[in-house]
């Protein structure tokens, strides 16, 4: 696997320091329409170094974080290359983990390329019926993007054993969020997948993580590919990350005071479970906040009813679990905030990465009791840094809780006990040299 470097492409000097322009990358200029129309002008890192080798022909495999700007990065070039073939045929294929971060991408790619005549739809299981998916594949559309579980079984007669999916036109393949993808079992699922495709193609690969499994799958997909790294697993510069240790039991009455005494415009706050995260949504409710739950509970339908009106700034907080994590790119949000601490430094990254999106500034707040210790520490060793602590001097860390969010034993993680998990939490002492279980580090305070 060989690396790409900046003095392949004469004008990319300086990579980093020297912005690119997206009229130099030579795109069609009913792409550039759609590119002005969307307000961007300078290519983000990833854009810089993946556009010129994918408009190559190159196989890439790209190491880039959330919000880095890689959907346009292969957006862009997979728009021009498809302008130099026929329309109305089913030419890429882009594979993605969640129904959320398929719509995410098809939507992009159709904004992108609104003048450019070419299509793209979402492929993915729920309450969708399958001889309009069929339809679909066969129809007219240029770039199809799909959750792997309902495009194999597409392809392998679906509901309907007479009809079958067929992808043997693909010209360019593209896996987003690989690694997300393994997580949720879709590795068996994309090799299958892999069968239905012609061998000659192009193939883009993007992770955040480079695991042993990924690089086996970027050694069986790709061929000779151009390597591209961009700050692995590390969050954006631009967002800012505190912590606030609390009891368990007090963590709703701490959350109604931080979003009292900051200027939170739009916030997703994460939960650990679906019901806690509708339990929440209703209590912010309650509080006077426009406020939804989003979870696996919901049908589809009403997880995109609730996406849009959160998009539109009809909705301040979406109360959501991991499944929003990896398929959320709204440039307004102005924080995340972990109400409960996800199971992994990698699901941190991601999660915080909801904020602070195109270079834009962004806060992480993260709720911490004396059960995620372990958990902070691998955050901190994942980003060679020490996170801030906070402590609000108005806030009675002594009360007892009067929220009606308190978790029963069954949201509790494992393996801290109920018991422990709702001892009292002493009010700390707001000095610098303060020792707390997280080790030696400033603390601040909140005037």
């Amino acid at each position: 696997m060989r690396t790409f470097r900046a003095k392949d492409v004469t004008w990319l000097k300086q990579l980093g320091t020297f912005l690119v322009n997206f009229t130099e990358f030579n795109l069609n200029a009913q792409i550039l329409s759609g590119i002005q129309a969307e307000g961007y002008q300078t290519a983000t890192p990833i854009q810089a170094k993946a556009i010129p080798a994918i408009l190559q022909g190159q196989d890439v495999v790209g190491l880039a974080q959330t919000g880095t700007g890689k959907t346009a990065a292969f957006a862009l070039p997979l728009l021009q290359h498809l302008m130099g073939g026929p329309k109305g045929q089913l030419r890429a294929l882009i594979l993605a983990p969640t129904r959320e971060l398929a719509d995410q991408i098809c939507m992009s790619i159709n904004k992108l390329g609104a003048k450019t005549g070419l299509r793209c739809a979402t492929i993915y299981g729920g309450k969708v019926n399958y001889r309009e998916q069929y339809r679909t594949l066969r129809g007219g559309i240029d770039i199809v993007v799909a959750c792997p579980g309902r495009l194999l079984d597409l392809l392998q007669g679906g509901k309907n054993k007479l009809e079958q999916a067929n992808l043997q036109q693909v010209e360019m393949l593209i896996l987003d969020e690989a690694d997300h993808m393994f997580d949720l079992g879709f590795r068996e699922p994309i090799y299958q997948i892999l069968k239905y495709l012609p061998k000659q193609r192009q193939n883009l690969l993007f992770s955040a993580t480079m695991s042993s499994d990924i690089r086996l799958l970027a050694d069986k997909v790709l061929n000779n590919p151009v390597s591209i790294k961009i700050g692995e697993s590390a969050p954006a510069a631009s967002v800012t990350q505190t912590l606030f240790p609390v009891s368990e039991a007090l963590k709703t009455d701490l959350l109604e005071t931080i979003l009292q005494n900051n200027a939170v415009q739009s916030a997703i706050i994460f939960t650990r479970t679906k019901h806690r995260a509708k339990r929440l949504a209703e209590h912010l409710g309650q509080l006077g906040y426009k406020a939804t739950s989003f979870q696996g509970n919901l049908s589809q339908s009403k997880r995109k009813i609730a996406l849009g009106k959160f998009r539109h700034g009809e909705l301040k907080f979406l109360v959501a679990t991991d499944i929003a994590a990896r398929g959320i790119d709204i440039d307004h949000i102005s924080h995340v905030i972990n109400f409960d601490m996800p199971n992994t430094a990698i699901d941190y990254t991601h999660r915080i990465g909801r904020t602070g999106r195109a270079s834009k500034l962004g806060a992480a707040f993260s709720l911490i009791t004396k059960g995620d210790r372990r958990q902070i520490r691998s955050i901190e060793h994942l980003q060679k840094k020490r996170l801030q602590e906070c402590i609000i001097p108005e806030f009675d860390y002594t009360a007892k809780t009067k929220a009606p969010t308190e978790l029963t034993t069954a949201d509790r993680p494992r393996p801290f006990s109920y018991a422990q998990d709702n001892a009292g939490y002493r009010k700390p002492k707001p000095h610098s040299h303060h020792k707390n279980f997280a080790g030696n580090r400033r603390r601040k305070t909140i005037n």
